[in-house]
């Protein structure tokens, strides 16, 4: 098998053109995944214990399930599921698959997030007779959100890399492309050698992007020194 540069020549459009499918998945699973995560998140805060325990259940079964698995059921055993089995376009399949099995994670990137702001000011916003909806948006989401942006960010290009996945159920990704190009031209090197660049070329630099990110919020909320050189911690 050799380089083949008129096969990279036929090749690249197609790969390219699957890129921005690639990307509008990785978009609507991470959309998918923060909203359901916040959804788990304001469940597992009923103080009911039975349903507490019932929601961790969920969480800990679908967050020990592999993903692969969940797109499997989804796309071939969900349909047919009698009365409530629905037979669903690959698309959507990877979005319900990969973006509930990432919300589980950033369920968790929430609550950390919530259980990071200082408890004595939630105290003095009851003492203040402060409403539950003014403590959410004056002291709790304004501490809460800038500190788990950096881990957001990780679990955007984590999901990026896991958009692959969606191959099993159809989605016409750049992996998709380059496998049904390679069983059609008996040509994969070029193929699969010019999705890894794409991928590489776009998760390095979104990467390093997150990590500078992570040190200034670091340096901003965590380890902010004060006038003589100490560190503090910032608030």
């Amino acid at each position: 098998m050799r380089w083949d540069w008129s096969t990279v020549i036929e090749v690249f459009p197609l790969i390219f053109d699957a890129m921005w499918t690639t990307l509008g998945l990785t978009i609507a699973c991470f959309s998918t995944a923060m909203i359901v995560g916040a959804i788990w998140t304001a469940l597992k805060r009923i103080k009911f214990k039975p349903f507490n325990w019932f929601i961790s259940f969920v969480l800990e079964f679908i967050r020990s399930t592999p993903p692969l698995v969940q797109l499997y059921f989804l796309f071939f055993a969900w349909p047919m599921i009698p009365y409530i089995g629905v037979t669903l376009d690959p698309f959507t399949v990877a979005v319900m698959g990969l973006g509930v099995h990432f919300s589980t994670y950033i369920s968790e990137i929430y609550r950390s997030g919530i259980e990071g702001v200082p408890k004595g000011q939630l105290e003095a916003a009851t003492a203040l007779n402060f409403s539950t909806r003014q403590k959410w948006t004056k002291i709790i989401l304004p501490q809460a959100i800038p500190p788990i942006i950096p881990m957001l960010g990780n679990y955007l290009i984590i999901m990026f890399k896991e958009i692959p996945l969606t191959i099993v159920v159809g989605v016409a990704g750049m992996l998709t492309v380059a496998e049904v190009y390679g069983v059609n031209n008996f040509e994969y090197l070029e193929p699969y050698t010019i999705v890894a660049f794409f991928f590489l070329a776009m998760s390095y630099p979104s990467s390093l992007l997150i990590q500078w990110l992570e040190k200034k919020m670091n340096r901003r909320f965590v380890n902010k020194p004060d006038k003589k050189g100490k560190g503090v911690t910032a608030t």
